[in-house]
């Protein structure tokens, strides 16, 4: 019988095992607990939720992280099916009891005849047997220094990522496309400020929340990435000698440049996602929301994602990833969860379920349908598996679908047709790689 090791047993390691355990596959689940934890797990059961209790918002049809979720309970997800039965009252969100959470996905995982756990550290790779790589942000060094020789393009240690905001929610009145220099095709959005509302801004940023980093996390890991913020502190004119450079920036209104110009890049190649350039940050998210949006062009902006500066492990997935999250170079090894670019706990256990159903495809030589991009699973691969020179995570929104086969302006309308056009897609996928 042919056998598949998976190494870490996390959200996406053990969505990954238990799909092919129970379509008959051998597995040997590989992780460092109990005898060894990182410095941000606690607990020796799997499925450890570690920064918050909360798996996001729960509305199917109105936000994207619930749409996943309900993708992923199609499709027969376990860390749905224990989220459901330990869930605990939170609004509109998905929110569990931690401790019952994780203890439900490990006694089903050790219930499972057709897997066997293995408490050990994994140090090398074996390219001739199928192994699926679900080891997370915080993979161990020697792994890493293992998966780094294998992707050639090495990984990133940390997650050092601009805000993005939806194209249509940019005042485009208040804003115009160009180069600067007019070197290029055109292809930014330049937001100009005047003096009163530069100093408005600088003022406002340096005031705002920030998120405190972990013992594990330090400044210097993002030495020459520095926050937006942090680089303000440092003189009222600094952001307009760094991002915020006006020069070579003619404003369409006035045939000259502004006092200060942020400059947006195209994050998608349709163009639906810009990505807000230079402006990694450290502020709360509701900080960035507040204080951004006093950017004229941006007093509207829907974000897509906030930026995000926190220690983590990822490789380069659009250079090495095939669309079934196996390399590019070496068909039987697989990669799931954020170690891939996905963000966030329950984009990482979809992108594990989906490294399982493609990989017990392969083990039996059977013919792969790859999920549409018209699901946030599909879209989720899409991404981060499209070139992309500044290629950063990203969790599910609705910003990385494509619009609906009916178009309508009215938003909500527009959000609950992609709903029903990927749930749809979603039972197709289901019928054509025989899931359940």
């Amino acid at each position: 019988m042919q056998k598949v090791k998976v190494i870490g047993a996390g959200l996406a390691g053990v969505e990954s095992a238990y799909y092919l355990a129970r379509k008959g596959i051998k597995v040997e689940l590989y992780d460092i607990k109990p005898n060894s934890f990182t410095p941000a797990h606690k607990s020796k059961n799997f499925g450890e939720l570690v920064c918050s209790n909360s798996l996001k918002n729960n509305d199917v049809y109105g936000n994207a992280a619930g749409l996943l979720k309900q993708e992923m309970r199609l499709m027969g997800s376990l860390v749905m099916e224990a989220a459901d039965k330990t869930q605990v009252p939170a609004g509109g969100a998905l929110a569990v009891n931690r401790e019952e959470f994780s203890n439900y996905i490990t006694e089903k995982i050790k219930s499972q005849e057709n897997i066997e756990v293995i408490c050990k550290e994994v140090e090398d790779i074996d390219f001739d047997e199928y192994t699926i790589i679900a080891t997370g942000p915080l993979t161990t060094p020697k792994l890493a220094e293992k998966i780094s020789s294998i992707v050639g393009e090495g990984l990133y240690f940390f997650d050092a990522s601009a805000p993005i905001v939806e194209f249509d929610s940019i005042d485009m009145s208040e804003a115009f496309f160009g180069d600067r220099y007019n070197r290029g095709n055109g292809d930014h959005i330049n937001c100009p400020m005047n003096k009163e509302q530069y100093e408005a801004f600088v003022e406002e940023l340096l005031k705002a929340e920030k998120i405190g980093l972990k013992t594990f996390e330090n400044s210097a890991v993002f030495e020459g990435c520095m926050p937006v913020e942090v680089m303000a502190s440092r003189g009222k004119d600094s952001l307009r000698f760094g991002p915020l450079k006006p020069v070579g920036l003619d404003d369409p209104r006035t045939g000259r440049w502004a006092y200060a110009t942020l400059q947006l890049r195209k994050e998608d190649k349709e163009g639906t996602m810009y990505n807000l350039v230079g402006f990694q940050t450290n502020l709360k998210f509701k900080e960035q929301k507040r204080v951004f949006s006093m950017i004229p062009a941006l007093k509207n902006a829907e974000f897509v994602r906030y930026g995000v500066m926190h220690r983590n492990t990822f490789i380069n997935s659009p250079q090495v990833l095939d669309k079934d999250y196996s390399l590019k170079n070496a068909g039987k090894i697989f990669f799931a969860g954020q170690i891939t670019g996905v963000e966030g706990y329950v984009e990482s256990a979809g992108s594990g379920l989906l490294a399982g159903i493609y990989c017990e495809r392969k083990i039996r030589n059977k013919e792969i349908s790859y999920i549409s991009e018209k699901t946030v699973s599909g879209a989720l691969i899409k991404y981060i598996t499209s070139p992309n020179a500044n290629f950063q995570p990203m969790n599910a929104n609705f910003g990385i679908l494509p619009p609906p086969n009916e178009m309508t302006r009215d938003k909500a309308l527009k959000k609950k047709r992609q709903a029903q056009e990927s749930l749809s897609k979603v039972e197709e996928f289901i019928k054509e790689m025989n899931i359940c």
